[in-house]
């Protein structure tokens, strides 16, 4: 065991960092003779790993084969060296900082102590020790490997860099971009000197005031239509060039192209807030996927003071593909800054999102790591689209979908095919992992972090692509629930935008001409009508020949012609909405809503309320997370639990413990272990 004596961090005389040469021997002969794996088991883990690019140690971990007490003590006999415990023997906070913590929670290495001018360092990937030692500081001179567990790692770094690691999490985006910059006393005055001038002007001269307002709202809604009908056509146009290429590959008049090379590993996070019931409905729900589990990284994120979801974990038993990452507490609690912090814990090339009450298609792992192979290096994101399980529940639930349909099965594809700014949703989000790093991940000070992602994307050049993958959660179908919803997302998108056109030259530039234009409708658009939808709604009362302040000015207008032309605007734009609607729910899983489609226009004027809402929030709390209730419909999901269950019984930073070892057998031929190879997948 090395010596836990500590020396001074000192600058060593090498001119880089080396390591000495080290004999290994076959990792699977050495399980095999330590009696740790079942031989039977161990040929299949070898199987696998010829097929993908994953270590054969987290195969057998993932698959529950070995345990990890006795990997590590195979690791040690294969790479000649020592385990290091750091909870006893604590190392150098200083060689952390020379690496930084991402770095060193990325790459799974702990920097432990120079000794006699030898900087010793644990890994948890002994195989991919050597390619790091040249991003090593020269200072680190000689270099010497000691092996630890993942777990072991994260919490030392943990225990001396964690207040540092919250921090970073909430400040990744810059200030210029982020909402924490913003001057909540300007933002105040300059809303409470608007609602005085728009007051003083309705006393004063009314009938302008109402007119400025009409023409602002009509402008507003003519742009939004023409952007959905533009959507619908695009859409339409990328669904007929799919089904000719599928149709073409069915016949044989185009070859499929397959996928070569390894499956990537996906890492997923799902923030969870107040849910009591985890180990049941999620894990049964993601326990369908069928990726390979070596590959699949699954981070539930749930917050230090949330005792209603550490009870709900305490004790259960979770597979061991799938972790616990506690977010400390801090200045705000919203959903960006856990997945910010809960990033520097991802294994994989890939990140996602979900949410807790998701149902994700069996496949989309293999889907997304189909598309990002052959998509263009521009492309940071797939964005899946969201459904709903329970439609049926109600009329507020049979309108949620409606909307949804039309929002990912028509406008995003639509608005993604246009080259337009794609505001993200939510969830079912993956990301290439150094794109996300690159625009900072998410702004934590942001109630729609998802669609402000989207537009620092596309500033930074980055393109979003829609993916033909879906998850099913559960819609929101009560009233106030779904204002309170409604009102957040509204507020992000009027926080977005104010954050964005601090410099509109700036927005110019990155955005051009076309983006910038569709970023205007997509977000002022649409806070416009929602605000200023009961201007609009008065109109009818001309239809009744009731009065109304502006029938007079209006007729003398256009030869007369300005009410019929305004009331032909309201009824394409109703018909247009129809169609879209009509179109989005046409296949058979939600064919049944079709005769519910026109009853939108009596839907969103809840919407209202919410815009309302959203922008007295806007002034008064702006950072405060109205959090949606899930488990209201009690969707049919059975408690299904994967094959190599863990159980939890503590929560720390970071959990993830695994039972007994498995029984082993007599030792077979170290030829079992070999190397990886290059794979034909098809997904």
């Amino acid at each position: 065991m090395v010596s836990p004596q500590s020396v001074a961090f000192a600058p060593a005389d090498a001119a880089a960092p080396t390591m000495a040469p080290r004999h290994q021997a076959p990792l699977g002969q050495l399980l095999l003779e330590d009696g740790a794996v079942d031989p039977g088991n161990l040929l299949k883990a070898s199987v696998m790993r010829g097929r993908q690019d994953s270590r054969l140690g987290q195969i057998l971990l993932s698959q529950g084969w070995v345990t990890p007490e006795a990997l590590l003590r195979a690791l040690c006999r294969q790479w000649r060296t020592t385990a290091l415990d750091p909870a006893r023997t604590p190392g150098d906070p200083r060689l952390i900082d020379a690496l930084g913590t991402e770095f060193c929670l990325t790459n799974a290495i702990l920097p432990w102590r120079r000794i006699g001018g030898v900087t010793w360092i644990a890994t948890a990937r002994p195989e991919a020790f050597a390619a790091l030692i040249p991003s090593f500081p020269e200072s680190f001179g000689q270099v010497r490997m000691l092996l630890c567990s993942e777990d072991q790692i994260q919490a030392a770094i943990l225990a001396v860099r964690r207040i540092a690691m919250i921090r970073q999490a909430e400040t990744r985006v810059p200030a210029a971009e982020s909402c924490r910059s913003r001057n909540e006393a300007r933002t105040g005055r300059i809303a409470m000197g608007l609602m005085a001038a728009l007051a003083l002007g309705l006393c004063l001269a009314p009938v302008f005031v109402l007119s400025a307002l009409t023409l602002w709202a009509t402008a507003s809604l003519v742009a939004q239509s023409g952007l959905k009908l533009a959507a619908l056509i695009a859409s339409r146009r990328t669904e007929a060039e799919g089904r000719a290429l599928a149709e073409d590959v069915a016949q044989g008049r185009r070859a499929r192209t397959e996928m070569t090379g390894p499956l990537p590993v996906i890492s997923v996070m799902v923030p969870l807030f107040r849910e009591s019931d985890v180990a049941g409905k999620l894990v049964g729900r993601l326990s369908r996927l069928d990726y390979p589990r070596e590959l699949t990284d699954i981070l539930l994120v749930i917050e230090a003071s949330d005792q209603v979801t550490r009870n709900a974990i305490q004790g259960a038993r979770l597979p061991g593909w799938i972790r616990v990452v506690e977010v400390p507490n801090g200045p705000v609690q919203t959903k960006p800054r856990a997945l910010n912090y809960a990033l520097n814990f991802c294994r994989g090339a890939i990140i996602g999102v979900w949410d807790a009450e998701d149902r994700p298609d069996s496949d989309q792992l293999h889907k997304v790591a189909r598309r990002f192979h052959f998509a263009p290096d521009d492309v940071a994101c797939l964005q899946g689209a969201l459904d709903y399980y329970n439609p049926r529940t109600n009329w507020l639930a049979r309108c949620f979908t409606i909307e949804y349909a039309a929002w990912f099965r028509v406008i995003l594809p639509g608005v993604a095919w246009l080259g337009l700014v794609v505001p993200l949703g939510g969830t079912t989000l993956f990301f290439r992992r150094d794109a996300l790093e690159q625009v900072g991940a998410w702004d934590a000070w942001n109630v729609t972090e998802d669609a402000d992602l989207g537009v620092r994307l596309a500033r930074r050049g980055w393109r979003t692509e829609i993916i033909d993958t879906t998850t099913d959660e559960e819609a929101n179908c009560r009233a106030l629930p779904w204002i309170k919803q409604r009102s957040r997302w509204l507020k992000g998108y009027a926080m977005t935008w104010g954050v964005h056109m601090r410099d509109p030259r700036a927005l110019w530039r990155e955005l051009g001409p076309w983006r910038f234009l569709g970023f205007q409708i997509q977000f002022l658009g649409s806070l416009s009508q929602y605000l200023l939808a009961p201007i609009l709604w008065s109109f009818w009362l001309l239809s009744l020949g009731l009065p109304h302040p502006l029938r007079e000015p209006l007729a003398g207008v256009w030869g007369g012609y300005a009410i019929p032309a305004l009331f032909g605007t309201f009824v394409a734009s109703e018909l247009l909405s129809i169609g879209v609607g009509m179109w989005a729910v046409r296949a058979d899983k939600h064919r049944h809503l079709m005769a519910w489609v026109p009853s939108l226009h009596l839907y969103f004027p809840l919407g209202c309320l919410a815009g309302w809402k959203a922008i007295y929030e806007v002034v008064v709390k702006p950072f405060y997370w109205d959090k949606t209730a899930h488990g209201i419909y009690d969707a049919a999901d059975a408690a299904v639990v994967a094959d190599g269950t863990v159980s939890v019984p503590l929560l720390g930073q970071i959990g993830e413990r695994r039972d007994a070892a498995l029984p082993g057998e007599p030792a077979i031929a170290a030829a079992l272990e070999a190397p990886a190879l290059p794979m034909r997948k098809s997904a």
